[in-house]
């Protein structure tokens, strides 16, 4: 116990030595304070590894320049936004209901006939053109217009779906990109 509290004692009388080196490396009184005591805890935990006779004064300046130093590499990695402007481009809106959507229009595509929905999905997610998705599926372009007309027909009767409002985003969100498309311009 007693080279712990001569530690401590020794510790507590470099404190100003450290705090005048602190000022000169940040010239803020409060950053230099915050560099001293992350200084003073590194020290503590690192106690053990410290020789009693040798230069403390020498180890803890070390500890601290070493310490500046790495707040120093971590500031050039983070972003200055005082006023929020970056952290409001990054904000999106929930996806808890986008999730529940996409269960129940997946639900409902399964629901289709085969043929249907083979030329749904060429058409309307895989972005082929009607000629390209009868080619594919050997048949009529007039075939692929029907098949997909009536998928279109049979999902929304599923859905339950009455009108083009109820596609895309709903009212909350269309405010929430609202909002962000307004203040980035």
């Amino acid at each position: 116990m007693s080279d712990t509290y001569d530690f401590r004692a020794e510790l507590l009388a470099v404190i100003p030595n450290l705090r005048a080196f602190a000022m000169s490396l940040v010239g803020a009184a409060d950053k230099a304070d915050d560099l001293v005591q992350e200084t003073l805890v590194r020290a503590w935990d690192k106690r053990s590894s410290f020789t009693p006779g040798t230069n403390l004064k020498g180890w803890l300046f070390t500890i601290l320049r070493n310490e500046f130093y790495s707040q120093m590499r971590k500031r050039k990695r983070e972003v200055s936004d005082p006023e929020g402007a970056m952290a409001e481009k990054l904000s999106s809106h929930p996806e808890q209901v986008g999730r529940l959507d996409m269960e129940d229009f997946k639900k409902a595509v399964n629901q289709l006939p085969e043929d249907q929905r083979e030329a749904l999905i060429l058409v309307g997610a895989s972005g082929f053109s009607y000629e390209e998705a009868a080619e594919i599926c050997d048949c009529a372009v007039g075939t692929i217009k029907s098949r997909v007309s009536r998928a279109r027909t049979q999902l929304a009767t599923i859905l339950k779906l009455e009108g083009d409002g109820e596609f895309g985003p709903d009212a909350v969100a269309v405010g929430v990109m609202n909002l962000s498309s307004s203040s980035a311009a």
